[in-house]
């Protein structure tokens, strides 16, 4: 009997409560009642929120807890918690008290997999590092499957897995706060203060991330940044083998000059990358490593001249009289955003604001003051992200304008751009003051634009 078939007889007849009816719980919630168990599903939208989830659940045979008081009555035999819920949640912990066993969806794969993982984190880089690891191994021929924080919930697809196939996978600081495997090869891109509203401090961050390392066995690899100070100390903890990769000297994966090499053997030119941005040689440089002995230089160089880039990241929209307009929704924190401007020769204009995570903004300053001539600032870091403007005293070279709507922060945009100006969407700040997340936020940035 395979792990799978355990796991599905173990959820037969079984209450279980499912917490968050999103992306990832949607199919999971499906997928149980197809197994046989008794599902509650909780969410705090109600069922017009809900819109088009509710009704794809409506017809099972589910009982519903939504609305503000959503997670009253979660006893269960097993509950399923959402990516962004704490373990230590109060109703959680009572559950537990009574019998529960708390789990996730992501868990319980990493429990059934039959296949090798691969598995990606870090607080910058890690969707675009894993969609070309992904890219790179079904380019080589690997049968592979991507999922995870990208968006793709695996668990309904575990038993199509082989054990000869691969699974690439992108895995949040959520996902892993609780994890108790780890996958073959794991790669941590880098490590900065990030999402600090849900975690209580940096260090827990920095456990959670490490997570994605610390059941490794001898046989595991884990691939490193050896410029981040916090990954280079994980290196040093690792069980299996490490490999770092680094832009500033000689180590497993190197940048020298404008080449990237492994070990002695050229890989690749800066060049040859088609996504702009040093952050990105980064990137293509963690997934060269995650995919040693696997791959061949030549189908990464392939990959390198093909791939354009994923969307909502520095995602050209149009040209309009002369004008690019550029989608980085993706960009929820200050890091993301300077990495993006490195990116711009001229200034630009930038439309930047969000949710605050409780993550310093200083950082964010001296770039918005070197690469933005018109910042229009929306959501509720505007303050924040201002501020860290007039500390490097350079504020009075920046056109700085307040919105409140993102139509009108589009069409300010536009008004003021001329011919070779470019308006890049950077928020520096997470969606969720005003979006459920970052494509959404991207997504009406760009209907905006091809409005225009």
């Amino acid at each position: 009997m395979t792990r799978l078939d355990e796991f599905k007889n173990s959820v037969k007849g079984k209450n279980i409560t499912v917490i968050g009816i999103g992306i990832s719980n949607l199919p999971l919630i499906k997928y149980l009642v197809s197994l046989g168990a008794n599902v509650k599903a909780c969410d705090r939208r109600d069922r017009d929120a809900l819109g088009k989830s509710y009704d794809e659940l409506k017809g099972l045979d589910i009982i519903f807890n939504l609305g503000d008081n959503y997670l009253e009555d979660i006893d269960a035999d097993i509950i399923f918690k959402t990516p962004g819920m704490r373990f230590d949640n109060p109703y959680l912990l009572r559950a537990q008290e009574q019998g529960a066993r708390i789990t996730s969806e992501m868990e319980v794969f990493f429990d059934v997999c039959p296949s090798h993982i691969i598995a990606v984190t870090g607080s910058d880089g890690k969707t675009t590092t894993t969609t070309l690891i992904h890219k790179m191994m079904s380019e080589a021929g690997y049968k592979t499957w991507l999922g995870g924080n990208i968006g793709n919930p695996l668990l309904t697809d575990a038993e199509r897995m082989s054990p000869n196939d691969w699974v690439i996978l992108e895995l949040s600081s959520f996902q892993l706060h609780t994890m108790r495997k780890s996958p073959e090869i794991a790669v941590i891109t880098n490590i900065s203060p990030n999402h600090l509203d849900m975690h209580k401090d940096y260090k827990e961050y920095i456990d959670a991330k490490k997570n994605i390392m610390l059941w490794q066995g001898r046989d595991n690899k884990l691939v490193v940044n050896a410029d981040n100070a916090v990954t280079d100390a994980i290196g040093k903890e690792a069980r299996g083998s490490v490999e770092y990769f680094s832009r500033r000297k000689k180590a497993g994966v190197y940048l020298n000059g404008n080449t990237v090499y492994r070990g002695d053997t050229k890989v690749l030119d800066i060049s040859d990358i088609k996504i702009p941005g040093m952050h990105n040689v980064e990137n293509y440089m963690a997934a060269i490593a995650a995919v040693e002995g696997k791959v061949s230089d030549d189908v990464i160089l392939k990959i390198a001249k093909t791939f354009g880039g994923v969307e909502h990241r520095i995602e050209l929209v149009r040209t309009l009289d002369g004008v690019r307009y550029y989608n980085s929704s993706i960009d929820s924190s200050p890091n993301r955003t300077i990495n993006t401007l490195s990116v711009f020769e001229n200034k630009v204009i930038m439309i930047a604001g969000g949710k605050d995570k409780g993550i310093p903004y200083d950082e964010v300053g001296p770039a918005i003051a070197d690469k933005v001539k018109v910042l229009i600032l929306i959501g509720a870091t505007s303050d924040k992200i201002e501020e860290a403007l007039i500390k490097t005293g350079r504020a009075d070279g920046v056109t700085i304008i307040r919105k409140t709507e993102y139509p009108d922060a589009v069409k300010t945009a536009h008004d003021m751009a001329k011919d070779g100006d470019v308006v890049l969407l950077s928020p520096a700040s997470t969606s969720f003051d005003m979006f459920r997340n970052f494509e959404e936020r991207g997504n009406l940035f760009k209907r905006l634009v091809n409005e225009l």
